[in-house]
């Protein structure tokens, strides 16, 4: 498949698109050279050098070669003296850079401890984790393509001609389909101006400098790269004086090798992210919530108010959601099959769930994981400040995604959790579920949202199960005990910032009894054991049987067996290694429909593509 009919695929099938441009990135390579290179490369090396000498080294006329030498001349790469002698012939004379990029040194690589690629647009960088003894922290390395001065050069140029020939209204910046739509536009108008200009240009290297271009020209430059890493969750610039840092997945915060060049720099990034979400930062506005069409978190301050400089904090929102076989996988430990099995019972029987926790503890992400429990026959409205929810697609059918929004400069316009949670219940909804609830009239709304019959799920900033429940009794919440238990689980979620891992600390049930209680009963179920890093059973539901009794008649047996089904599915999945959302929701989907087939072909161990054909 060619550019052309790769840059047609960007917008129809985005996962396609996405593999070719690990292919074309990975056959470019590390390494962009053009004609420009070369010419500058002769020109640097003579200091001086006339314009037939030039062209002859090259082996073009002496017109091509004063055009390219016009270009590197342009933007202050090279200076063509003209004689006054209108015999005598042109000199084109080497001008040094003198603005080097700031970079920090290279690292001994037998402290090398881990390497991979990423690509965004065509643009492939290799990262190297170094394990350096003299840092507190891992260095975080990019190796980015290398283009030469000439060709950093004609792409400068270039920037300006796409400048004035793509027209660009407002609302195509804010909406997502429609900058997917005006990347396609970029990328075929950067390719079809950088093959006029060098004709003999590989197609490879022809899309590598096409991305290069709309990361300088729509993008936040090589900070592109860095957002196109999975592994990484948050991005931190602290300034144009420290090294940008990034928090991995896998080794917690890391100083990266990249520094930007100047305050300045930072500040129109941050406008420009502003801009796109219509927020402004400036000398009266210095600190800016945001978040790009991506639906990555943006916070920015700028000086005074950050007296060292400058700063933007950019939380990644997870490019391949994380599911519930990745929380079970032994390889990152989050929560134990049977913790698993137990959550797939409550969201099929509409139990309602609040998942709390501290910063990072991974609260979305459990609660994005047990969101394709949901059966496909049902409508689902999801309210949040940012969008970080994620429906595999067999759910997408008749989900309504709500975002806050809030006031503009003037003070109009705000859209809070609570108009929307409100909003929600003229919907229809079967499925609420609510990004993190901070203040008495969102969590008022909420439990009212669950004693109307509608199945709710919920965040909320809490270490563990008693600090739930005193944040929901206690001022400033202060919701009355008898609203409490119409909340039937709580699931507690926790961070080890010193061994950069996340568990799932507590599962427990509120009790609801009849009698008016002084206190709030809690029954713990599960509960992580740090010492051997195990999941135990602390004790068996008594809530939760009750419950399922009443409604569905299923007696403690029946449900201890389907409880024992579900962890063979899970198992099932996990050995296939079926963690796509999409595909988990597949499964899911089936399981609903016909749950003996499902469980038949886990136990005998069949290939799951039977189930989702």
């Amino acid at each position: 498949m060619g550019f052309i009919d790769h840059a047609k695929t960007v917008v129809e099938r985005p996962q396609e698109a996405a593999r070719l441009a690990v292919i074309i990135a990975d056959e470019a390579g590390l390494n962009v050279s053009t004609i420009f290179d070369s010419l500058l490369k002769i020109i640097r090396e003579k200091k001086k050098i006339s314009l037939s000498q030039l062209a002859l080294s090259v082996n073009v006329s002496p017109k091509v070669a004063e055009f390219w030498a016009k270009t590197l001349e342009t933007h202050g790469r090279a200076r063509i003296n003209y004689p006054v002698n209108m015999f005598a012939e042109p000199e084109i004379e080497y001008i040094p850079v003198s603005h080097p990029a700031k970079k920090l040194p290279m690292y001994d690589l037998k402290r090398l401890a881990d390497t991979y690629k990423v690509v965004a647009d065509f643009v492939l960088a290799k990262i190297n984790i170094w394990d350096v003894p003299t840092e507190n922290v891992k260095i975080y390395e990019m190796q980015m393509p290398e283009v030469g001065e000439g060709t950093a050069a004609l792409l400068d140029e270039l920037i300006e001609e796409l400048a004035r020939s793509i027209s660009i209204r407002g609302e195509d910046i804010t909406d997502a389909n429609k900058i997917a739509e005006l990347k396609k536009l970029f990328f075929l108008n950067a390719r079809e101006k950088i093959k006029r200009k060098l004709p003999n240009l590989d197609e490879n290297s022809l899309s590598v400098l096409s991305g290069i271009l709309l990361h300088k020209m729509y993008g936040l430059g090589e900070i592109e790269i860095i957002m196109a890493d999975n592994w990484l969750e948050e991005i931190a610039i602290n300034g144009s004086n420290v090294p940008v840092s990034v928090f991995h997945k896998k080794y917690g915060w890391l100083k990266t090798t990249m520094m930007l060049k100047s305050e300045e720099e930072i500040y129109n990034f941050a406008a420009q992210i502003g801009r796109k979400v219509g927020r402004q930062i400036n000398s009266l506005n210095p600190i800016m919530d945001a978040h790009l069409v991506s639906g990555d978190r943006v916070a920015a301050t700028i000086f005074p108010i950050s007296t060292a400089g400058n700063t933007i904090t950019i939380r990644r929102f997870a490019r391949n959601p994380w599911t519930i076989i990745h929380m079970i996988d032994p390889k990152t430990n989050t929560m134990s099959v049977e913790i698993a099995a137990f959550l797939w019972l409550a969201m099929q029987y509409e139990l309602n769930i609040m998942v709390a926790g501290g910063t990072a503890s991974g609260k979305t992400s459990v609660l994005n994981s047990i969101v394709p429990f949901i059966p496909a026959t049902q409508r689902i409205i999801s309210i949040e400040d940012t969008r970080e929810i994620s429906l595999p697609k067999s759910l997408q059918w008749n989900w309504v995604p709500l975002n806050s929004r809030k006031a503009n400069p003037e003070g109009q316009g705000e859209v809070s959790m609570l108009d929307l949670m409100i909003a929600s219940l003229r919907m229809r909804p079967d499925r609420i579920i609510v990004g993190e609830v901070r203040k008495r009239d969102q969590a008022e709304a909420l439990f009212e949202t669950m004693h109307t019959g509608h199945a709710v799920y919920a965040t909320m900033h809490a270490d563990n199960v008693e600090q739930v429940k005193r944040r929901l009794i206690e001022p400033p919440i202060e919701i009355p005990k008898t609203e409490i238990k119409a909340l039937q689980l709580v699931l507690i979620q926790y961070r080890d910032r010193r061994k950069s891992i996340r568990r799932t600390l507590e599962l427990a049930e509120i009790l609801s009894t009849e009698k008016e209680e002084k206190d709030v009963e809690m029954n713990y179920l599960y509960r992580w054991v740090p010492r051997t890093d195990v999941f135990e059973k602390v004790n068996d539901s008594i809530r939760v049987m009750e419950e399922l009794n009443l409604h569905t008649g299923m007696t403690t047996d029946d449900i201890n067996r389907d409880l024992k089904e579900k962890q063979v599915i899970l198992r099932w999945m996990l050995k296939n290694g079926i963690k796509d959302i999409d595909e988990v929701g597949q499964i899911i989907k089936a399981y609903y429909k016909n749950p003996k087939q499902v469980a038949e072909a886990a136990i005998k161990d069949r290939k799951p593509s039977e189930i989702m054909s």
